[in-house]
């Protein structure tokens, strides 16, 4: 019986989960981790070829997907995205925000047309997709909306600024949607990843060794992450398990920042 309950709490049948930049990297393994515990997974992304073949791989896991076009610093393009799944799925109960990228350059040589593009992706358009969702979830009488950040969500980088401005952005903004939308029995949380093997820190090995021996020999844990490893918070986050959680930041960094 404690089992069966234990299973019934982290149970996402009959859920519907939108994922922005779900066709790749953390998104994709978060897409895959809620779709083995039962539910129905909408991906939204630019790349519509990449967002296929993600389908098509969940789907041979019995997982039920849909994929969409957009692209999420196009504001005008998030009304159409989220009334497209509300006319095939009649909800929205899950909302993963996790789309964003990085540009390398200094303070002070980045563009305003490249700061501007980050901002976008990586923090407006969480907070435009949210908004969105908002009555919908309001209206069901619940939801769940997780919003991806970065271990530079606490660190600073002269390196990545407009990168590490946004999440730090993301931190706050989840606060702050978690403290505004309570009343609505909505839970608004964030995870915050480390260094985890994706398209966009592939090449450190080869491009950056000896960056790569440094940030290596910081992870408490002795290694890298992998997507999947962010599957089991956005799981606990997504379900009745946490319920009572709102406002908070999960670090999933191999314990890397404190070390």
């Amino acid at each position: 019986m404690v089992n069966q309950n234990l299973d019934n709490l982290f149970n996402l049948s009959g859920k519907v989960a939108l994922i922005t930049g779900g066709n790749k990297g953390i998104g994709k393994g978060i897409a895959k981790g809620l779709g083995l515990y039962g539910a129905k997974i909408v991906i939204a992304a630019r790349d519509k070829t990449v967002s296929k073949q993600t389908c098509e791989e969940l789907s041979t896991l019995n997982i039920e997907t849909m994929s969409l076009e957009i692209d999420m610093t196009d504001q005008s393009q998030i009304n159409p995205l989220v009334s497209e799944v509300i006319n095939k799925y009649r909800q929205i109960d899950i909302l993963v925000n996790n789309a964003g990228t990085a540009l390398r350059s200094s303070p002070e040589d980045i563009t305003n047309k490249d700061w501007q593009y980050i901002m976008d992706l990586n923090l407006n358009s969480v907070y435009w997709l949210s908004k969105e969702v908002y009555p919908h979830m309001k209206s069901q009488g619940s939801g769940k909306i997780i919003n991806i950040g970065s271990m530079y969500s606490i660190f600073g980088s002269g390196v990545v600024p407009s990168y590490s401005t946004t999440k730090g952005g993301i931190v706050q903004l989840t606060k702050s949607l978690a403290v505004g939308w309570a009343k609505d029995n909505i839970n608004v949380n964030a995870i915050l990843p480390g260094w985890i093997t994706t398209n966009l820190t592939s090449g450190m090995p080869n491009n950056d060794p000896e960056r790569y021996r440094k940030v290596s020999e910081r992870i408490a844990l002795g290694k890298w992450g992998i997507p999947e490893d962010l599957a089991g918070s956005a799981i606990f986050l997504a379900s009745n398990a946490s319920n009572y959680i709102t406002g908070s930041s999960i670090v999933v960094d191999g314990g890397y920042s404190v070390n």
